[in-house]
């Protein structure tokens, strides 16, 4: 059953049902091109393929970023690098010890330098490279907060310029840009202290949140409602979703480029003053980015996303590395621990560990570019010699093709008008069956 046809007011309906077949011709669906192959998630990236790890650190102007003997939980002793100013993905079986090199090394020692954070980072000997950043910001699904006066205006910090544009109007007069809060300001309803609701505790049931009866769910006393532009009141456009304002603030250049940045992430239909923990992951998610895009940047900043696209639709993925990609080309740099196929594919760098899970794991199976990752795949189960390989491939696990590697060049080599055709047979050897275990 096939939701939409968009997000938020857009949505709500039922677009298509029944089979695959019927979900995939069905064409108000946008959920049915995505499962067919003929639309899928395509990046333009003009930055330069990184084609080979070791004479790209040689070469003078390109940086890095590189973990000395990563030994936290499973990690074997590993030395891995990062490109900076690349989207990279971090990739390999669940339990292969991706999170405990990006989440409980590299992000915890590096935060620890910048932002005096308290986490302890696990058992490494160093990181170079640090010196090239000056900022580390953890991006995930959590919500932005759990009080309903957090809303996406607020956290993104256009409801400050707003505030202080009506402060400007004519008619305010005294009233200056505090009186426009609704989080501690005079000019707010005392009654729910400018929620718009108040909530009802209920013994041994959940509370119950009612529209307040005084501001009529207004969030503003009637002195402040009084002031308007073009006919919107300051809850009126709280109420208004972001594209909707865009249009009403298109002349007002500060105002605009922020509501702009957070429609370009796919916020066009979220209100502005929608209360924080009714966002979804994604939604969240997309704020903080969009909070991010719109600050002056220095474009030293280490984004770090763990399985950014977990629940999202094909749609909203699309948008997503569309904005990771933006972050990037600022001079950022984006690290993603990730398992989704088209997003690996659409990366600069990957670091692949494995090969397999727990004990297994830990090791460093593969790093490069996603068509090196194919190639490299492709050109083992050509040669029959491991020696050939060996004299092209360092890395002693690198013998054989890991789990993602297969999956990545099967992925590449099904054809767009295929997938999704009744009489195309599925692949019967999975990626376990083919793959030989690397000898030790």
């Amino acid at each position: 059953c096939d939701f939409g046809p968009g997000a938020g007011p857009l949505g709500g309906r039922i677009v298509a049902q029944g089979t695959l077949e019927q979900i995939v011709g069905n064409p108000n669906s946008i959920t049915g091109p995505y499962l067919k192959g003929s639309k899928s998630i395509q990046i333009d990236n003009t930055r330069p393929e990184i084609i080979d790890p070791v004479s790209m650190r040689e070469k003078p102007g390109v940086k890095w970023l590189t973990v000395h003997q990563a030994a936290h939980n499973t990690l074997k002793k590993i030395d891995v690098a990062f490109p900076l100013e690349h989207l990279i993905a971090v990739t390999g079986p669940s339990g292969s010890g991706k999170s405990s090199l990006v989440q409980g090394i590299l992000y915890p020692a590096i935060a620890s330098r910048f932002h005096r954070s308290n986490l302890i980072p696990g058992i490494h000997a160093r990181i170079e490279g640090v010196d090239q950043l000056n900022k580390v910001m953890q991006v995930d699904q959590s919500p932005l907060g759990n009080s309903p006066s957090s809303t996406p205006a607020t956290y993104t910090g256009v409801f400050d310029l707003i505030r202080q544009f009506y402060a400007n109007q004519s008619e305010s007069g005294v009233y200056h840009s505090s009186y426009f809060s609704f989080n501690a300001g005079p000019g707010r309803c005392t009654a729910c202290d400018g929620l718009g609701k108040r909530c009802i505790e209920m013994h041994f049931l959940p509370d119950v949140w009612i529209q307040c009866e005084v501001c009529q769910g207004k969030r503003y006393q009637d002195r402040v409602l009084a002031i308007k532009y073009r006919g919107h009141s300051i809850n009126d456009v709280l109420e208004s979703t972001t594209a909707e304002a865009l249009e009403l603030f298109e002349d007002q250049t500060k105002i605009a480029r922020m509501l702009s940045v957070m429609c370009d992430v796919g916020l066009s239909y979220v209100k502005l003053g929608q209360s924080a923990p009714t966002l979804s992951g994604g939604e969240a998610q997309r704020v903080k980015l969009a909070a991010e895009l719109v600050r002056p940047t220095t474009g030293k900043t280490l984004f770090v996303l763990d399985e950014p696209t977990t629940g999202l639709h094909f749609d909203d993925i699309n948008k997503l590395m569309k904005v990771l990609n933006r972050l990037v080309d600022q001079g950022n740099s984006v690290i993603i621990i990730e398992h989704n196929l088209e997003v690996i594919r659409n990366v600069d760098w990957i670091v692949d560990l494995g090969p397999e899970a727990g004990r297994q794991g830990g090791h460093l199976v593969f790093e490069g570019s996603p068509q090196a990752m194919i190639d490299h795949a492709r050109t083992c189960h050509q040669h029959g010699s491991e020696k050939e390989l060996l004299k092209k491939h360092t890395l002693p696990w690198a013998r054989h093709p890991s789990y993602t590697a297969e999956a990545l060049a099967q992925w590449e080599s099904i054809r767009v008008d295929e997938v999704g055709s009744p009489n195309r047979k599925p692949n019967k050897k999975s990626a376990a069956s083919t793959r030989k275990k690397p000898k030790k």
